[in-house]
């Protein structure tokens, strides 16, 4: 009686742990996320737990013929594998798992089936747990895109694109084939920017992004670089998909406006630069900086043009980095000299001032060109330094000069157009006179017409203040720009300085007297002086004289010298 007592409070306790065990395991089941499938094989029965209704809703799985069910919830291409999964009895690892898209066309769902066995080996129990992955499958696409794409234009970015053109020169090596790549830059695209606002410039990029996005193909690959610079590369271009035909294409684009959002129409020009592979590089990056160079040379030449890889291209880039190096530490070392050039007053061929002109000799002892050294400098910014430099030096020997000598000539000095727009340039220059202790009704800031283009109302403010305080105003190398007479009107000018490409035609062309005479005329009669650059010669001297030019500048009467020998010039005069 003790014994069947026993067998029935221990059956009990089991019953009462087993029941326990349930509630434990439905609790589970009720608030997981998860939905699960069971299968006894033994007893052959099919049972659905947890969130079954949010990933198969109106699905009723009864035994295991009803899993058939389950094929028509996914997308077709996942109908294999996900009967792989339900039907499956035996693996080595007694679980295998696989994803799985809802026919919802959003729904991701990761399968994990576990599976016993009994001691022969045969399966006796499987649970098949389906879990939502969309969110996290969502996130890694995205991941993926932003991985190879550009989130503004939706072509690939920089870093895809290098790694795709890697591809069509390692094959074009093993095929003998050609790969052109074009990189394109949209002109004037800070203006843009600066003038209709970064929006309406992101829509540009945009809209010109999705225009070229029709270029790509098999052979073709397009890509947005960074800001307003697109790349393309073409493997075995021929046909349609040729570079001329390519920007042809372009070409007649740009021709019509881009309509904006805001209903505002936009005209744009681009510039391309075109290398290809094996001629201007053999590697992927020199192929890309090859077509970038002649981009910005084609961007140097006036724009809205295309310019095509060769030698000598690479080699005036290559000497222009060079030199940009050089000039770096030149500017930290203040590696260079001035030379001041004489000019004469025609009349009486007595000395008027000498403009002053920067020389630098680099560290191998080769002279560089302003011409070469000074573009750069406005490009890389070191003409500030550079600038601030030549003027504290200029007026320094200037007045070193005068206490010699107590001579009254005037000094000439360049000013960049960067100087010029820069917030501190007056300061700069009063703190310099005031500083040497000058006159400056004695100095001639010299302009030339790029620095009107630039900015004509700030500049021409700074003018005005500059005249108030006695410094003589110069217009330089008149007559080369498109516009300079509009200038003329309400510029605070002193002189203006005729271009050395009138006077070296000036004897025996006919058009180019009638030009200059009428030139010093009309200047005349706004009250300005006169000064006419590149003398050479008696003949060009003579003539000057007789039309009523007022002053010379020229190797006829004086190269540009150092400091020293303008003192006997000086010594002269006394």
């Amino acid at each position: 009686m003790d014994e069947l007592r026993y067998q029935v409070d221990l059956l009990s306790a089991m019953n009462q742990r087993l029941t326990n065990d349930e509630k434990m395991y439905r609790l589970i089941c009720d608030t997981s996320s998860n939905a699960f499938l069971y299968v006894d094989f033994v007893e052959d029965r099919v049972r659905t737990l947890a969130n079954w209704d949010f990933f198969f809703p109106n699905v009723e799985i009864n035994d295991r013929n009803d899993l058939t069910k389950l094929y028509s919830q996914v997308e077709e291409k996942y109908t294999l594998p996900l009967r792989e999964l339900i039907f499956l009895e035996k693996t080595e690892m007694n679980t295998s798992s696989g994803i799985i898209k809802l026919k919802d066309g959003k729904t991701w769902v990761e399968c994990e089936t576990a599976i016993l066995y009994d001691l022969t080996g045969n399966a006796t129990d499987k649970v098949i747990r389906f879990k939502d992955i969309s969110k996290f499958k969502n996130q890694n696409e995205e991941l993926t895109y932003m991985a190879y794409y550009d989130m503004l234009t939706g072509l690939y970015n920089r870093n895809y694109f290098v790694r795709l053109l890697a591809d069509f020169v390692r094959k074009a090596g093993d095929e003998n084939e050609i790969v052109s790549v074009m990189f394109v830059d949209i002109d004037d695209f800070r203006k843009i920017n600066d003038g209709f606002g970064l929006i309406v410039g992101d829509e540009i990029v945009q809209q010109f992004g999705q225009f070229l996005s029709g270029f790509k193909s098999e052979n073709v690959l397009v890509s947005h670089f960074n800001a307003d610079i697109y790349c393309i590369a073409i493997y075995k271009p021929s046909g349609s998909r040729s570079v001329e035909h390519i920007y042809k294409v372009i070409h007649q684009r740009v021709r019509e406006p881009f309509r904006l959002s805001t209903g505002q129409e936009l005209l744009i020009s681009v510039s391309v630069g075109v290398a290809e592979y094996p001629e201007a590089a053999k590697t992927t990056l020199e192929l890309i900086n090859c077509a970038e160079i002649v981009m910005f040379k084609a961007k140097g030449n006036g724009k809205d043009a295309i310019k095509y890889f060769d030698a000598p291209i690479l080699n005036e880039f290559l000497q222009n980095v060079n030199i940009e190096t050089k000039l770096k530490g030149a500017v930290f070392e203040q590696n260079f000299t001035m030379n001041f050039q004489p000019q004469y007053y025609v009349k009486d061929k007595k000395l008027r001032g000498v403009e002053a002109l920067i020389r630098w000799r680099d560290n191998d002892g080769m002279m560089i060109s302003p011409a070469v050294f000074i573009p750069i400098a406005e490009k890389n910014g070191t003409i500030v330094p550079i600038g601030t430099w030549v003027i504290e030096e200029s007026i320094r020997t200037f007045v070193d000069w005068k206490r010699q000598f107590d001579c009254h000539v005037i000094l000439s000095l360049n000013i960049s157009a960067i100087q010029y727009m820069r917030e501190d340039f007056i300061d700069s220059i009063l703190s310099v006179i005031k500083k040497y202790d000058v006159d400056p009704t004695e100095l001639e800031l010299e302009i030339t017409e790029s620095v009107l283009i630039e900015n004509f109302k700030d500049v021409m403010e700074k003018l005005h203040i500059l005249r108030d305080y006695g410094i003589r105003i110069s217009l330089d190398d008149f007559g080369t720009g498109y516009s300079s007479l509009s200038y003329l009107k309400g510029l605070p000018i002193d002189t203006l300085k005729i271009d050395k490409s009138f006077i070296d035609t000036i004897v025996n062309d006919e058009n180019t007297r009638v030009i200059t005479e009428s030139i010093i005329y009309m200047v005349k009669k706004l009250g300005f002086e006169t000064i006419a650059e590149g003398v050479e010669s008696k003949e060009q001297f003579e003539y000057l004289k007789e039309i009523g030019c007022d002053c010379i500048q020229g190797y006829l009467l004086g190269k540009p010298m150092p400091g020293e020998e303008i003192k006997q010039l000086l010594l002269d005069q006394i």
